[in-house]
C-alpha cells in the first residue's frame, strides 16, 4: 500500500514553498539535531518549533517517515554535488560516485551515531523497499546509468537492465557501509573497489 505523501514531501518538490514554511523548518532542525549527534525526539522538535506533535506529524508524518525523508535529502545533495564535480565518465563515474557517496555516509557524524545508538532499526529504514530510502537510491544510480548511457560513454549487454545493475550497486554499497551491523568489521567503502570495476568493466 502506497503512503500519502506528506506536507513535508510535497514542500520539497514544490519550488514556490517559502523557505520558511513549517515542514521546512521541521525539517532543518532535524538535520541539525541529527549532525549534532542527537536522537531526533519529536516531542522535543516539537517543542523547539512551538508547535503540537499533532502538528508536527501532519507535517513530516510519523518519526520513521521524517528520518527518511531528512536522510535523503541529506542523500540527494551530497550525490548531485558529487555528480557535478566528478569529470570521470562512463563506468569510471559510477564507480567513483558509489565510492565516494559510500565514503560520505560512512564518515557522516550525524550516521555514524544514529547507526550505533539504533543499529537494526536504523539499517532497515535504510534497506527496506517499502521505507522509502532504498527505492529512491537505487533510482538515482538507474538514473545516473542511463545518463552515461545516453551519452554514450558505456553499454549494457542487452540482457541487463539499467535497473538491475543500480540494485546490485546499491546492494553492494549497502553492504560495505553497514559492514560493522552486518559483520563486526570497520566499515570501508574501498572494498567495494574491485567488485564494482569487475562488475561494470
Amino acid at each position: 500500500m502506497t503512503r500519502r505523501a506528506t506536507k513535508l514531501q510535497a514542500a520539497l518538490t514544490d519550488p514556490q514553498t517559502p523557505a520558511d514554511a513549517g515542514p521546512i523548518r521541521a525539517l532543518r532542525l532535524g538535520i541539525d539535531t541529527f549532525m549534532a549527534k542527537d536522537r531526533v525526539d519529536m516531542s522535543a522538535m516539537a517543542r523547539t518549533l512551538d508547535i503540537n506533535r499533532a502538528t508536527l506529524y501532519r507535517w513530516v508524518g510519523s518519526r520513521e517517515q521524517f528520518l527518511v525523508e531528512m536522510l535523503w535529502h541529506l542523500s540527494l545533495k551530497s550525490l548531485d554535488g558529487l555528480e557535478r564535480r566528478l569529470d570521470s565518465t562512463g563506468p569510471d563515474r559510477i564507480i567513483e560516485m558509489t565510492i565516494e557517496y559510500s565514503e560520505q555516509v560512512i564518515e557522516n557524524p550525524g550516521m555514524k551515531h544514529w547507526l550505533a545508538a539504533e543499529g537494526e532499526s536504523a539499517m532497515s529504514l535504510l534497506t527496506r523497499s517499502e521505507s522509502g530510502f532504498q527505492p529512491r537510491l537505487i533510482a538515482w544510480v538507474e538514473g545516473a546509468i542511463g545518463r552515461e548511457i545516453t551519452a554514450g560513454n558505456m553499454a549494457l549487454p542487452d540482457e541487463v537492465e539499467p535497473y538491475e545493475l543500480a540494485y546490485v550497486i546499491e546492494r553492494v554499497m549497502g553492504g560495505y557501509i553497514y559492514l560493522d551491523l552486518i559483520t563486526g568489521e570497520q566499515p570501508d567503502a574501498r572494498r567495494a573497489e574491485p567488485l564494482l570495476k569487475m562488475l561494470l568493466r
